[in-house]
């Protein structure tokens, strides 16, 4: 027999922390057994895109950068937020891959939209895979940023993934999922 599984009632809904990069919202909610929560907080976020960029030459390209959150230089995919005036992920991925890399493609095909942590999180990353990438400007960066552009080859982007270099959960998935439309 199928468990019903029903959602569950939201019956009051405040932002208690609203920036323009971060928004946290607390729910007064029910579920469906009667029980109320009055203290589910969830975090209110961008959409965001990330792309697997491979070069004619099977090169994929990659960023390395700080990550304050763990205090660690991590190698992982370009990416980034989907900015509230742009009308679809693939011009959020256009842009950032760009910005952060100086590379273009005229090829972009999202792959899969997830939901990394849909427990408290309210985000979709769309993942995009971008063939026949090519340099075509230098890099855009915001004050905050400092992104080191990288390539590998793409016949090494497991051997990275498993030795850990890529263990952002996001890149690892991606490239994944890449690796496997491109039958690698």
């Amino acid at each position: 027999m199928t468990k019903i599984i029903e959602p569950w009632k939201t019956l009051k809904s405040e932002l208690i922390f609203d920036h323009p990069w971060y928004k946290v919202r607390r729910d007064h909610v029910e579920l469906p057994d009667g029980q109320q929560l009055d203290d589910y907080f969830v975090s209110v976020r961008h959409n965001v895109v990330l792309i697997f960029a491979v070069t004619e030459d099977e090169q994929v390209v990659l960023v390395r950068q700080y990550k304050h959150g763990i205090g660690q230089i991590l190698i992982e995919l370009p990416g980034g937020v989907i900015d509230e005036d742009e009308n679809a992920p693939q011009e959020a991925a256009r842009r950032e891959l760009l910005e952060e890399t100086g590379y273009t493609a005229h090829e972009l095909e999202l792959l899969l939209a997830v939901n990394d942590n849909p427990t408290k999180d309210t985000n979709t990353t769309y993942f995009f895979l971008a063939r026949n990438a090519r340099q075509i400007a230098s890099q855009q960066l915001d004050a905050t940023e400092n992104i080191e552009v990288l390539t590998a080859p793409l016949a090494q982007i497991e051997s990275m993934i498993l030795s850990g270099q890529i263990r952002v959960a996001g890149s690892v998935a991606l490239c994944l999922l890449a690796l496997r439309k491109l039958q690698r």
